[in-house]
């Protein structure tokens, strides 16, 4: 009996060997290119064409159905008044609506359950595609009932987005490839071809004028406010691997 354990114990031990010396491991072929790894930077400045206002109308009550009814009455006299002033409806929409009770507090600071009145906050964020008129929406929402005025910022349409990035990007290669041909030429090499191509994350420019941000706005100033659009850079970056020679 001892004997054919052991006879089984060689056969096994033959036959793992066989399988083990058919296992032949495939390790990826190295590049036997010369190579140069450069990364370019493309910027194109331009004026935004686009501009998002985010409005808001606040009220406060002891009964939390008066407040919400005194926010709804002032809230649709501003937006009538965006629709009425040629806003399309598709350019208007409501970014936030919150009902926030406020406690009392004790002589301690503490604050106990009984609560004081009601605030009822609606937000809403407006996009302007002409920047020029974003002091005028301005004055209108807060004439017709806007009370806080939480971001403004002006940017790019989806349509100048793309157009800008396109310059950028081509910017950025020819930069990479000015910087490829440099060093090849200082080493003796020629640029031959090219092995890999790396585009950086699309950046979306915001340019804020912050002067008047979260401030309560009160109607019937005589001045208009001012809203400068300014200037935004569009940039672009790419990695490029050029094969020389």
């Amino acid at each position: 009996m001892r004997g054919k354990a052991a006879l089984l114990g060689i056969a096994l031990m033959v036959l793992c060997a066989a399988v083990i010396g058919n296992v032949t491991a495939q390790l990826p072929e190295e590049s036997t290119d010369n190579l140069i790894h450069v990364s370019g930077t493309g910027k194109v400045t331009t004026t935004p064409d686009q501009a998002v206002i985010v409005f808001a109308v606040e009220t406060e009550n002891t009964d939390v159905a008066t407040a919400q009814q005194q926010n709804a009455q002032r809230m649709d006299a501003v937006v009538n008044a965006l629709k009425n002033a040629g806003i399309p409806e598709k350019d208007i929409r409501t970014a936030a609506y919150n009902i926030i009770p406020v406690t009392e507090s004790d002589s301690k600071g503490l604050t106990n359950a009984r609560v004081k009145y009601y605030r009822v906050i609606n937000t809403l964020e407006v996009t302007l595609n002409d920047v020029d008129r974003a002091g005028e929406i301005v004055d209108l929402a807060v004439e017709n009932g806007a009370n806080r005025v939480n971001r403004f910022s002006f940017t790019l349409s989806d349509a100048k987005q793309q157009e800008f990035r396109s310059e950028a990007l081509t910017a950025a290669v020819a930069q990479a490839r000015g910087d490829a041909d440099v060093v090849a030429a200082a080493i003796g090499k020629t640029i031959v071809d090219v092995k890999e191509v790396n585009v950086g994350s699309n950046y979306v420019p915001l340019a804020y004028d912050s002067r008047y941000s979260g401030m309560e706005m009160v109607a019937g100033s005589a001045v208009p406010t001012p809203l400068e659009v300014g200037e935004i850079d569009v940039t672009a970056t790419v990695s490029i691997t050029y094969v020389i020679s």
